[in-house]
């Protein structure tokens, strides 16, 4: 009894100390880079486990039972070739290794054999999941198997906790024995950099990490640092120093007093404290996932209730996977290995949802009966039509039992209360698909079916179907189901209509069915996000991606230098040029700390270190073929709108110095009459200035310009040799158009009259290589080659940009010299409005004809009995679905 009370007394006075003391010795020493290591260093080591070293005492930090804590000089891991590397490794890019302030560790766990099984811990001591609170890296199967991971300073305190107090549970089900921080040299990373690809390749998924081979037991290389700058000495030395700082002045003194100054911390606290370790188990998936900004902070002395903490979830927490599952989505092709196939489904699932919230792997055919995928994923996509052998479906069901998520893409799998009937006259036909929504209402889209269809079996099981779609035809045939599944929350959506096709991956026959797919495209977005939201995914926008700084480009290196000599009397002594929209500070060089906000962005001169994967200086270099026009860049890989970037250069700027602000992506774009333009990766963005006097051909018919930016950027496409017949049009009054199909892009101009010169910015975006949500430039070049049996290249937005521009300029000086005459035959033969009959207003509006556009730009139309009249483009817009000519509001 009393060695039961002195037990009691010495866990209620130095347990909670031990997790603060890990934590500030983790906390303080991490950035001298010596090394931590939390191990087993006495008892029977487990089967073929090697006894730990004792380490000398005076670099013990903390034992607790057959558990040591201690620091160490730094650990070295060289031999990352010999590890499997993960497909989420930042391994696979060396250059991005870890965030800043955190920590690579390796964990060491051994099989849980019958004498060594891991404790279940009771009610009063949680479990903590290793996979929680790192991001796995790399991982060497065998015994002990290695894992290779990066954690925050404050989780990898947490790991530590966890592992000293016996609550560290390997996801893989194994013992953990030894937790060693490591540092990754650089000629490592560059070694692994010269791998080749298809060593690479060979990453894996979550799944294989969790397989155990003991035959491949590899050693990992860990060897001591020479020359390093923080010895183990200086260690001991601030070791000393924390231990003083931490001695309690009296009994009542606890180390869980907040720290003060401007060092101070806040963490999760994940100790002895119940409430805190009921809202850490609750949100833990949530804190993995968000950004650093959006988790509540919770002081050490931890006095707060669980109610009270409750608020921090309402306010600031977003649960990513309200299944307590690990967000994995798996991917299952049957024996198909084609990556093709593979990154296509992956493709659109990530256009769907939060990619930021889940990993996507393939589970491969050999996977499905041996990796323990069921217990580590949260959906399962079935995309073949191959049968499931017997063996496999079994499996799949014990996933729908243990709450699993399903989605199947016309593939052959099915459940208890369903048959699939093979339906010959829809095999790869285009089909109308109507779809009910969880709001009760009904979308009609058309789409390829695969020649299957769904019939309920009336049989008494656990099985629920629910009906979701039906085809448009006689027999009203159903193609898309909702099947709930036993008690643990378990769902499948099966689909025999091909959601997860792109049109540019089917063999698409006739021009009618490309046309049908591609109006729906938008359509088939939105039932897939509702499928997947209905099985608990998160289909809401990432996060507005940062703004970048701005690289000041050119054309050639005399006009850059010129711009340079005349920035240097029009900015003030610290570089900056203030403007009303945005203002600019010009520096010589990129800065990691530099900071960038809608209202104020640093303009890098030098372009030395200048390189996008999105646009190739010297491509658009070649392509920009003018006089003036687009010979000074303002580029930027994110920014708010590129209307706004030139606002406060254009009209000091000698005119010779023709500006142009292009981005890769846009976080405000605008569209005509106020309309938000969505600017995906692929598009062609760019604000170009111009000037024309008042007293000029196009001065005194200034509305002219949009028509005549629709008409360059259509030509910039039409006028390449081979690509003359491409299907690009332009739509009045700014539109650019596939056929009279779907739009693809548009034009925004703004004016500004001094004296007696306008100041024009002209805004245009058009869809080069981004199929998605609608259609694109390049989509109309693979379709044509299908069609001719042609095969020219895909074309890139640097290209086409400085091709608009060079087009454009030519336009402009026929304008000024012959009016609209001299444009308009060009015009017509690339619009797509010649003799159109159109209602006026309304559907039973006045009839009329279009006839073509006066000498102002405004549309001419030929109305029975009152002859020929103009519709101005400020106070009208062409409805082409429904041939209407209504009036803005």
């Amino acid at each position: 009894m009393l060695i039961t009370l002195c037990y009691l007394y010495l866990w209620a006075r130095w347990g909670p100390c031990s997790a603060a003391l890990i934590r500030r010795t983790v906390r303080r020493l991490h950035r001298s880079r010596c090394s931590f290591t939390f191990c087993c260093c006495a008892g029977t080591p487990p089967l073929r486990q090697p006894r730990m070293q004792v380490p000398p005492e005076e670099r013990v930090c903390l034992r607790i039972g057959n558990k040591v804590f201690f620091t160490d000089e730094t650990q070295f891991l060289d031999d990352l070739n010999r590890w499997s590397l993960l497909l989420i490794s930042p391994f696979i890019c060396p250059d991005k290794l870890l965030k800043a302030g955190h920590i690579a560790f390796v964990t060491e766990s051994t099989s849980a054999q019958t004498d060594n099984l891991q404790k279940v811990p009771g009610s009063s001591k949680e479990i903590v999941k290793w996979s929680d609170y790192c991001s796995p890296l790399a991982y060497k199967p065998g015994e002990p198997y290695k894992l290779i991971a990066e954690a925050s300073v404050d989780n990898f305190s947490n790991l530590g906790i966890a592992f000293m107090e016996d609550r560290l549970q390997m996801d893989n089900g194994m013992v953990p024995h030894k937790i060693v921080s490591v540092h990754l040299q650089e000629s490592t990373l560059k070694e692994l950099a010269e791998v080749e690809p298809s060593v690479k390749e060979q990453s894996v998924s979550s799944t294989q990490m969790d397989e155990v081979t003991p035959a491949a037991t590899l050693e990992t290389t860990l060897k001591s640092g020479l020359g390093i700058t923080e010895t183990a000495e200086q260690c001991e030395e601030e070791k000393s120093k924390l231990e003083k700082e931490n001695e309690p002045e009296d009994e009542s003194n606890s180390l869980f007093d907040e720290e003060t100054g401007a060092g101070e911390h806040h963490h999760l606290h994940l100790s002895s404290c119940h409430e805190c370790l009921q809202l850490e188990n609750s949100t833990i998936e949530s804190v993995r996932y968000a950004s650093a900004e959006d988790i509540p902070e919770l002081s050490d002395d931890c006095n707060s209730t669980l109610e009270e903490n409750d608020d921090f979830l309402a306010k600031g927490i977003k649960r990513v996977n309200l299944s307590g599952k690990p967000p994995n989505i798996l991917i299952y092709l049957g024996s198909e290995t084609a990556k093709v196939e593979f990154e296509q489904v992956k493709s659109i699932l990530q256009e769907c949802i939060d990619a930021d919230s889940y990993t996507i792997y393939q589970l491969h055919e050999e996977q499905v009966l041996k990796a323990p995928w069921v217990d580590n994923s949260l959906l399962l996509i079935i995309a073949t039509d191959e049968p499931i052998s017997e063996e496999n479906h079994k499996q799949f069901m014990k996933f729908l039992s243990k709450g699993g998520k399903i989605l199947g893409f016309s593939s052959s799998f099915a459940s208890d209360g369903i048959q699939i009937k093979r339906k010959s006259k829809l095999k790869k036909g285009i089909h109308e698909l109507v779809v009910s929504k969880m709001d009760s209402t009904e979308i009609k889209l058309n789409l390829l079916v695969s020649g299957c269809i769904f019939e309920e079996v009336m049989k008494e099981d656990t099985s629920k179907v629910k009906i979701l779609s039906r085809l448009n035809n006689a027999d009203k045939d159903t193609v898309i189901v909702h099947l709930f599944y036993g008690d643990s929350g378990g769902e499948a959506i099966l689909s025999q209509a091909h959601l997860e096709l792109d049109i540019n991956s089917m063999d698409v026959q006739t021009e009618e069915d490309f046309n049908l797919l591609k109006i729906s495209n938008t359509k088939r977005y939105e039932v897939l996000k509702e499928i997947l939201t209905s099985l608990g995914l998160n289909c809401e926008l990432s996060k507005i991606p940062m703004l970048t700084p701005i690289y000041l480009l050119s054309s050639d290196e005399e006009i850059h230098l010129a711009f340079l000599k005349w920035l240097e009397g029009n900015v003030d002594a610290e570089g900056l040029r203030a403007s009303s929209k945005v203002s600019f500070k010009f520096v010589s060089s990129c800065e990691s700390e530099m900071e960038v906000t809608p209202s104020l962005m640093p303009v890098i001169t030098e372009t030395g270190s200048f390189s996008s994967e999105h646009f190739n200086l010297k491509t658009y270099q070649q392509n920009l073929q003018t006089k003036k026009l687009g010979k000074i860049i303002l580029f930027s890989e994110v920014t708010t709108t590129t209307q706004n970037l030139l606002d406060g250069l254009m009209f000091e700027l000698p005119e010779e110095m023709g500006l142009i602000a292009i981005a890769v992506r846009q976080t405000q774009g605008k569209g005509r009459g106020g309309n938000v333009w969505l600017s995906p990766v692929g598009c062609a963005l760019s604000t170009l200035h111009i000037t024309v006097p008042l007293h000029s051909n196009l001065g005194q018919r200034i509305s002219f310009i949009q028509h005549l930016v629709s008409l360059a950027v259509v030509k910039s496409v039409r006028s390449i040799p081979g690509y003359e017949d491409i299907d690009l049009r332009v739509k009045w009054p700014n539109d650019i158009y596939y056929s009279d199909v779907i739009k693809l892009g548009g034009v925004l101009v703004n004016s500004t009259l001094i004296e007696t010169t306008f100041h024009i910015l002209i805004g245009f975006g058009f869809n080069v290589n981004n199929s998605n949500p609608t259609i694109c430039i390049n989509d109309l070049i693979t379709k044509f080659n299908k069609k001719k049996g042609k095969s020219l290249k895909p074309l890139t937005a640097d290209c086409l940009i400085a091709r608009t521009v060079t087009v454009l300029e030519r336009l402009i000086d026929i304008f000024q010299e012959k009016g609209p005459n001299g444009v308009l035959p060009c015009y017509y033969k690339y619009w797509v409005h010649s003799g159109r009959k159109v209602h006026l207003q309304n559907e039973e509006g006045p009839v009329a004809w279009i006839v073509g556009i006066d000498d102002y730009g405004f549309l001419q139309v030929h109305e029975e009995g009152k002859g020929v009249e103009s519709v101005h483009p400020d106070g009208n817009s062409f409805d082409m679905l429904r041939n209407l000519i209504v009036p803005k509001h």
